[in-house]
């Protein structure tokens, strides 16, 4: 991902942003669904997505000298979002989505650790893409589990008619 022609306060106030929305989607996700075990992991991915903010404001403060960011409205990073269309969405097609912002997280945090001079916030930065990828490696297995169950769910017209 090619951050070059953005400062770092502004890649910082989206990096926080984009923390923000991931946790309320997620929150949102794990509320909307009756899958015990998915809503489980839903919650956790928001729980981690709420402790990269609270490192990224620190970062902020550090880097910036401000001590409260000025979120943008709209981000000025190109990211990914996941999109839930009216009428039946499957759910395994959510957390496909979910993964490709994840993919896109893992790339951002380390273009900022390529932006930022500090070789701890660098070494820091790199770890956060990782997490994400960690997050799309949890939010892969489970989307395969729910496109098993999908799969086994799914009636086909004619399906039960014998010969």
């Amino acid at each position: 991902m090619d951050l070059t022609g953005f400062s770092i306060k502004d890649i910082l106030e989206t990096a926080i942003k984009s923390e923000v929305e991931a946790k309320a989607m997620y929150l949102a996700l794990a509320d909307s669904t009756k899958d015990a075990f998915l809503a489980d992991r839903l919650k956790f991915i928001a729980g981690e997505e709420m402790k990269h903010k609270v490192y990224l404001e620190g970062l902020y403060k550090l880097t910036t000298g401000v001590e409260d960011p000025k979120l943008p409205e709209r981000s000025i990073v190109p990211l990914p979002e996941v999109r839930i269309e009216k009428g039946m969405v499957m759910a395994s097609e959510v957390i496909s989505q979910a993964m490709t912002t994840e993919i896109a997280a893992s790339d951002f945090y380390l273009a900022m650790a390529e932006m930022i001079g500090d070789q701890e916030n660098a070494r820091t930065l790199r770890y956060l893409s990782n997490m994400e990828m960690g997050h799309h490696n949890l939010l892969s297995v489970e989307r395969d589990r729910l496109l098993e169950q999908e799969d086994y769910e799914f009636e086909w017209p004619m399906m039960h008619a014998g010969p």
